[in-house]
């Protein structure tokens, strides 16, 4: 299990956030900070990089980022039925409806970058960037029901989407990155993913009684299981090149999103199910991510 070492340090990581967090070893305003520093500067600086210098665009990988969305599609579809099949409460199934199809990008992100270096981040970074306004649309639209909300204007405030969208247009222009900006984007951008993964595993929070083990299953095997099999299914079906298939995979295999609870909780309050679901489908992605890389076949990068 090769591969299954490759993530060793990554998933390390996440178990060091959490320690640090129950060991109480920095104030309980720290945690909060660190998050809201990865979300809104580090990681959009390393979206926005990745995109602004790759070698590729949109069309160069369009059979991958057809299979991105219609895996992504076939997750919003399973998550959907948790409603009738799970009866519960419309404010609980809105906060939980984005857990079966939002990805978390930090550990996306390691992963691509232990299978295929400098190539599998500027390939992730491309179904980032153009599947970050599909999920956000998706998930603010859900929770947004019934209530006096702007899906556009909340939209239109996502640090993610406006990294991607700069990024993308940047890339249009030709142009390089002027030298002194590359180098301080380059430092965020370093510290954005071991910092996200110490931030997930001081997220990590598991309350019996908060949301029904079904609803944990249903969620926890729409993610986990049901979007890389699809992912997997048409990668092979379309013919994409062994690193295309490698990281599509991996986008379809990654937990949920950390920013999940942040968005549940700024929208309707209902974050608690939500931290359940994105805990206990880190704690499973240790285990289910490496095997699906391993199912797909060898590691391409160094």
């Amino acid at each position: 299990m090769s591969v299954a070492l490759l993530l060793v340090p990554d998933f390390l990581l996440i178990v060091l956030g959490a320690l640090l967090r129950r060991r109480n070893a920095f104030d309980a305003s720290f945690w909060p900070g660190l998050e809201r520093l990865v979300y809104f500067v580090l990681f959009p600086a390393l979206l926005f990089r990745s995109l602004a210098r790759s070698p590729l665009a949109l069309g160069d990988a369009g059979r991958m980022i057809a299979v991105a969305y219609a895996f992504t599609l076939a997750g919003m579809l399973l998550s959907a039925l948790g409603r009738p099949l799970l009866r519960l409460p419309q404010p609980t199934f809105a906060a939980c409806f984005q857990c079966g199809f939002r990805f978390n990008t930090y550990v996306a992100l390691a992963a691509a970058s232990r299978v295929g270096g400098d190539a599998g981040i500027a390939l992730i970074s491309l179904l980032i960037g153009t599947l970050v306004p599909l999920v956000n649309f998706a998930a603010v639209g859900m929770l947004a029901r019934g209530r006096d909300q702007r899906v556009l204007s909340q939209l239109a405030r996502n640090p993610l989407i406006i990294a991607c969208v700069a990024g993308f247009g940047w890339q249009l222009t030709g142009a390089p990155l002027p030298g002194v900006a590359d180098h301080i984007l380059g430092l965020l951008a370093a510290a954005a993913v071991p910092l996200g993964l110490l931030a997930v595993g001081a997220g990590l929070v598991l309350r019996r009684g908060t949301l029904p083990l079904p609803a944990i299953a249903w969620w926890s095997g729409v993610k986990l299981v049901a979007m890389p099999a699809v992912a997997l299914l048409l990668a092979q079906l379309l013919g994409l090149a062994p690193l295309e298939r490698q990281i599509a995979v991996i986008m379809a295999a990654a937990p949920t999103a950390t920013s999940a609870y942040i968005l549940a909780m700024q929208m309707t309050g209902h974050g608690a199910p939500v931290a359940v679901l994105i805990s206990s489908g880190t704690l499973l992605a240790a285990l289910t991510l490496p095997l699906w890389i391993a199912l797909v076949g060898s590691p391409v990068g160094p």
